[in-house]
């Protein structure tokens, strides 16, 4: 076994301040000159995005763990106060960073290619008439002004609102009083000026009309702020038709949860702040002041223009050469006769997801040799074919039993929803299992085919939704491997019913025994390397947090294993220090596609297994969440997934290096190599395989 090392804190890095360095490199695309503006523009807006998650969730648990008194250390030995401290230094440069390149270098480069982001002020006679008449007929109709005085009390802000902070002065009176204008998210987020290609923030347009929302009142002053709720729901599960009561009460009660952000303008002056954060209960440390516009999370509605010279050039994802019709003239192949014949390795979004998993969904349901489908969905799209896909099936008499996970952060809602339909066509919903979240991507599809019956199984890295399947990298395995389709029938038994299974065949399952497995490989290949084998280990995750799993790569280090990883998001370890990391690397990919695919390789002195699944190393993936990691058997598919994983650690593929000290440097391509783009290759590799 190896020698478990002590956990101080020198050891990890911080994992929030981590997370914030992936936000951070996110930020540093946007500043690339050599990406389209478009996507750079695109770039600030996930930016944006990120930081309101991190504060909703990271956030916001740290301040829980403030008030509610607890003492305990992150791995790295930083305190809940400490944490937030580091955060808030952390946070508002980035932040200050974030809106001084939108204003300083993205707007200008839109306007010289003919896309203007003005402010009211700048705004020609003519615009401004035309925006009056468009303010009147749909702006003033969705807005209510609410006052604030002894008879009306603050009012309650909504989550990631953005609002308006108002001051006006009664002139029969002289009294001076607030009132607050929400601006609607059903409008746009900037507002077309007339037919040019040219927009203005919508709270221009409703800060310039505010003398119609307080007729008879002087409009003394206006500034915009936005409010970050804690959106971490804390849901007892005690049942599942008790779980869905309970989350549907929970998110309710999450409208009024505690503000923990609060961004205004710069020329908000002080007697607004303040009032602001005595209503909202805001620290000072938790007020970010900016210059507007504020919220750029919706910098997407700009991004949907149609200027392709000024985005990535459009990439058409292939229909996987074993998938595909032998001609045109061919109708749709039979799905089942290839995979009785062969395993296929989908690599999403390259090869497409709607000519193979939603193609094998879809004739799923509508052949007549099929007799059950069994599918988990933890984040689907708004119009989903795989929901209608089941949906059919069920109306066809066949067996339909859907696990959909009501628990998938930010999607509570939307899942409820996609429950509640499937239910009513028939299907047998079901939510999981009391205190663990259902992550793992897995479908099952049991059909007659003579006087056998015959299992199909799908196993994924990422979430049956048709819509991020094209923003998203991510790896499947359809296959009809017996053993992998008695372990899925197993796992579906042990979500839906009573069973105690914990032992299976080839998958790999937590939370029973996934952590355990982990630890086993790293172990092996320690092992070798002392007794002279050759041993290697390389990971893909989004992310690498769990201390156990970082001090056993500590140790294989130290025997001498090399270890390279992929890590998109969230690092803890520390790769390159002497005596503890020295033979580990540590490198994050990023691009145009969100990097979302999990693959673990473990050399076994040239017996190399590889695997592909749904976890990350982290506690709440091996702990706390039902996840399934699949080994590869097939050899041409172990080598596709090796191609991967050498073209991502490739001296001369562009990535971030992590240091020793936790910062993240820029690679810089040696021997006077051209710079390789992982994403890029990987088109040009599918486009050869077509």
């Amino acid at each position: 076994m190896l020698e478990t090392l002590p956990q101080t804190e020198h050891l990890y890095l911080n994992r929030e301040l981590s997370s914030l360095d992936f936000t951070n490199r996110i930020l540093e695309l946007a500043k690339d000159p050599a990406v389209p503006l478009l996507e750079r523009a695109k770039f600030l807006s996930i930016f944006a995005s990120n930081m309101d998650d991190f504060f909703m969730v990271r956030v916001a648990g740290l301040k829980r763990q403030l008030q509610a008194g607890l003492v305990s250390r992150s791995p790295d030995g930083l305190t809940a106060r400490e944490q937030l401290g580091a955060i808030a230094a952390k946070a508002a440069p980035m932040a200050a960073e974030h809106a001084r390149l939108f204003s300083e270098e993205i707007v200008p480069e839109l306007a010289e290619a003919g896309i203007k982001l003005l402010r009211w002020n700048d705004l020609e006679p003519s615009q401004r008439d035309d925006m009056d008449l468009m303010f009147q007929e749909r702006v003033f109709p969705v807005l209510t002004p609410l006052a604030v005085d002894s008879s009306h009390p603050f009012p309650y802000i909504s989550n990631l609102s953005l609002n308006l902070a108002v001051l006006v002065r009664n002139p029969g009176t002289g009294r001076t009083s607030f009132a607050r204008v929400k601006v609607p998210p059903l409008l746009p987020r900037f507002i077309k000026v007339s037919e040019e290609t040219a927009f203005t923030p919508v709270e221009d347009v409703i800060a310039a009309h505010l003398a119609q929302l307080f007729p008879g009142m002087e409009v003394v002053e206006h500034h915009a702020f936005r409010v970050t709720r804690n959106a971490d729901l804390d849901v007892e599960d005690d049942g599942a038709e008790d779980l869905l009561q309970a989350l549907e009460e929970g998110l309710r009660k999450q409208r009024f949860s505690p503000a923990v952000r609060l961004e205004i303008e710069t020329s908000m002056p002080p007697h607004v702040l303040d009032l602001l954060r005595r209503e909202l209960q805001i620290e000072p440390q938790d007020v970010h002041t900016l210059p507007g516009p504020l919220d750029l999370s919706r910098l997407w509605d700009l991004y949907s223009l149609e200027r392709p010279d000024l985005k990535d050039e459009q990439f058409q994802p292939i229909t996987h050469p074993a998938l595909a019709a032998s001609s045109a003239e061919d109708s749709a192949p039979d799905l089942f006769a290839i995979l009785r014949e062969r395993d296929v390795l989908l690599h999403h979004p390259y090869e497409s997801f709607r000519t193979s998993f939603q193609s094998f969904i879809e004739q799923a349901a509508t052949d007549p040799d099929v007799l059950a489908i069994k599918q988990t969905l933890y984040r689907t799209s708004g119009e989903s074919p795989i929901v209608d896909a089941l949906i059919e099936a069920a109306q066809a008499g066949k067996q339909v039993v859907v696990l959909v996970e009501i628990k998938a952060r930010s999607d509570e809602l939307a899942n409820i929803n996609w429950a509640r339909t499937l239910e009513r066509a028939g299907c047998h919903v079901v939510y999981g299992l009391i205190g663990l979240k259902t992550h793992c991507k897995l479908c099952l599809v049991v059909r007659e085919e003579g006087a056998r019956v015959n299992r199909y199984v799908h196993i994924g890295t990422g979430n049956y939704n048709p819509k991020t399947a094209r923003a998203y990298e991510d790896l499947g395995l359809l296959t009809s491997d017996p053993d992998l389709g008695a372990d899925v029938s197993d796992i579906f038994n042990y979500l839906t019913g009573y069973s105690q299974q914990t032992q299976y065949r080839s998958l790999i399952v937590a939370p029973h025994g996934m952590r355990e497995w982990v630890m086993r490989m790293i172990e092996r290949e320690a092992d070798n390397s002392r007794s002279g084998k050759r041993a290697r280990i390389e990971m893909k995750v989004n992310n690498l947090v769990d201390p156990k799993i970082i001090n056993g790569l500590y140790a294989a280090s130290e025997a001498g294993v090399d270890i390279d990883l992929v890590v998109r998001g969230i690092c803890a370890l520390r790769p390159g220090v002497a005596g503890l990391s020295e033979n580990i690397t540590v490198r994050s990919i990023l691009g145009r596609y969100l990097e979302h695919s999990r693959i673990f390789f473990f050399c076994n002195d040239g017996g190399e297994e590889i695997y592909i699944g749904s976890a990350d190393m982290m506690e709440r993936n091996l702990d706390r969440r039902v996840e399934a990691l699949v080994k590869i058997k097939t050899p041409e598919l172990k080598e596709e997934l090796k191609t991967l994983l050498h073209l991502a650690l490739r001296d001369n593929t562009w990535s971030w290096i992590l240091s020793p000290d936790g910062a993240w440097e820029r690679s810089t391509p040696s021997n006077g190599e051209d710079g390789a783009e992982l994403q890029k290759e990987m088109m040009k590799r599918a486009m050869q395989r077509v």
